[in-house]
């Protein structure tokens, strides 16, 4: 009779396929496991290239430099503004017809000397016989006016703007005694008008100040006669003071009727006395050249009032500036003792 086998044996073959599920799903998470550790190292791998891509773009990848690197830096950026800004300047003075300061060679012996003053007569439309007037009196035109230049270092130029209707027959004849006599400053950027006066002193010593270098810059009406010998006798004794404001001194009312002669819009910003402060007689006034500088160099933000003599007045009101009351410089109808100019 044939044996009985041992009962552990019978139903062997499910614990083979249990053991053989296990296997699979050991392989299946190790499987997961590399896929998922591969993954995150990508990721990883992604986020340093990120960040070394942000550190390039932001700076912070490159070590930190020096004061003295920075100063360097800082200098070299501030020579290539001052660059362009003198490419700038040149390209404006060629298109305003002015010649170089320097002669042919570049030769640092050929440089000329700086002027002594620069004086720009404002004038209007319509003004012609005051031009001719002035030109018989004290600044002459072709040779004489070059030779006022090279011997007594004064440049004069009379100062106007366009008219409201660009190239019509009052800019034509500008341009024709222009072309006769080569001695105006024309301000393209400025419509001639009244109202515009204040704006035209400052383009003036902007202009100015940008085109000649001069140890003073000076502003004339067009119906004031000037002795340049006076005037450079003024000049002379100042020449020591770095920022000076020169003038016949003055102050007076301020008008707050719309109807008046005089009338200032912006009559409330002088407080209740209704009284300008201190400043040159518009006629004739002498600025140094660096307040020239300062107003070419601010031209766009300097508040102008309703007259130029004011205006130029708030420029300097909280500067470090002298201001010299200067009696010479008070042009009476007539010319009295000592002055060097006169009202006509």
């Amino acid at each position: 009779m044939p044996s009985r086998l041992p009962t552990h044996r019978l139903g062997g073959n499910p614990p083979v396929r249990s053991r053989i599920s296990v296997l699979m799903l050991a392989m299946l998470a190790t499987m997961a496991s590399i896929y998922v550790a591969g993954r995150l190292w990508q990721d990883a791998e992604s986020r340093v290239y990120l960040l070394k891509e942000l550190d390039k773009r932001i700076g912070q990848g490159q070590k930190s430099i020096s004061v003295d690197d920075t100063l360097k830096v800082i200098a070299c950026r501030e020579q290539q503004k001052q660059l362009s800004a003198l490419e700038m300047e040149l390209a404006a003075a060629k298109k305003a017809g002015f010649i170089s300061k320097y002669s042919p060679g570049g030769e640092g012996t050929n440089k000329k000397k700086k002027l002594v003053a620069v004086i720009g007569v404002t004038t209007q439309f319509g003004r012609r016989k005051n031009r001719d007037a002035i030109r018989k009196a004290w600044m002459p035109t072709g040779a004489p006016l070059k030779n006022m230049e090279d011997e007594k270092g004064i440049v004069a130029r009379f100062v106007i703007g366009r008219s409201a209707n660009r190239g019509d027959s009052l800019d034509r004849e500008i341009n024709v005694e222009s072309s006769q006599t080569s001695d105006f400053m024309i301000l393209d950027e400025l419509v001639e008008a009244d109202e515009e006066n204040p704006k035209k002193t400052k383009l003036f010593f902007a202009h100015a100040a940008d085109t000649w270098e001069a140890e003073f810059y000076i502003k004339v009406n067009d119906d004031v006669h000037v002795k340049i010998d006076g005037l450079l006798a003024i000049l002379s004794a100042n020449l020591d003071k770095p920022r000076v404001y020169i003038g016949c001194m003055k102050s007076g009312e301020v008008f707050s009727e719309p109807g008046h002669k005089w009338y200032e819009p912006d009559w409330w910003k002088f407080g209740d006395s209704k009284s300008y402060f201190r400043h040159a007689s518009g006629e004739i006034f002498v600025i140094s050249q660096a307040l020239a500088q300062f107003i070419s160099i601010n031209r766009s933000i300097l508040r102008t009032y309703a007259h130029d003599d004011i205006s130029a007045g708030s420029w300097f009101i909280g500067l470090d500036v002298k201001h010299i009351d200067e009696t010479k410089l008070c042009c009476s109808s007539s010319w009295s003792s000592g002055a060097v100019c006169s009202a006509v």
